[in-house]
Formats: structure tokens, sequence, C-alpha cells
């Protein structure tokens, strides 16, 4: 599978996020978003964008791609960050923790693949640039 066919592949999940997380309950790709539920929605249609944008124009996708990946994971450590430094009523009185074992996880996992996209774009992006004129794929 090629770098654009998992890209598409990648934005084209978002249907399937959406229906886990509307459906089911189940938020896999914007646990950041669980309180605000219009950037959620705003979120999976940037998303459905990125797919738009890669499928329509090809040479675009690893610049979508990485772009998309940075975006993603400044939400995701703005909102860890915020979830973090705010201490909630119910966690002053004593009946919980300002963040679950399950967002931890969640963010490991969705910052994790959102790091490496970025790390893999940006490198490429670089070393594209690098090629004298007239050498590029």
């Amino acid at each position: 599978m090629t770098g654009i066919s998992l890209l598409r592949a990648y934005y084209a999940a978002t249907l399937l996020f959406v229906l886990l997380d509307y459906a089911l309950g189940i938020s896999v790709r914007v646990s950041f978003f669980d309180a605000l539920p219009v950037a959620r929605m705003l979120y999976y249609l940037l998303c459905f964008v990125c797919l738009a944008l890669i499928v329509r124009r090809p040479g675009w996708a690893l610049l979508v791609g990485t772009v998309e990946s940075l975006f993603a994971l400044s939400l995701l450590i703005i909102a860890m960050g915020v979830r973090v430094m705010t201490i909630s009523e119910q966690v002053l009185e004593g009946g919980g923790a300002p963040v679950t074992a399950g967002e931890i996880v969640n963010f490991v996992l969705v910052g994790g693949a959102a790091w490496l996209s970025w790390q893999r774009g940006s490198m490429a992006l670089r070393n594209d640039a690098a090629r004298p004129p007239g050498k590029h794929p």
C-alpha cells in the first residue's frame, strides 16, 4: 500500500469513526473534543475535506496529511493540557481524577499516531524540497 493509499484509507475511515462516535458513543479519533460536540463535528468535517483534497489532488496528499496531523497533535496537547490544569468541582470534592486512564491511553495512541505522521510527513517534505528541479517523482 502506497503512502497516498494509506492516507486515503485513513481519511476514509473517518466514516467508521463517526459511526462509532455517534452511534455507539466510542470516541477514538477526537476524544479530546468530547466536551465540545460542535468542534468534534467540525474536526470530522475537516477529515472529510482532507479526503476530498487528496482524492482530487493526489500530489497534495503529503502536505495535507502533514498539516492535518500537526493540527490534530496540537489540539490533542492543548485539550489534554487544559483538562490537567483545570480542576473541576468533582475533583475538588474527591470524587474523580482530572484525567481518566482511558483518556491517557487515547492520548498516547492518537498522539503517537499524529506525531509519527507529522514527523514522517515533514521529513518527506524536506527531502522533496531538497531535490533538484525536474527530479521530483
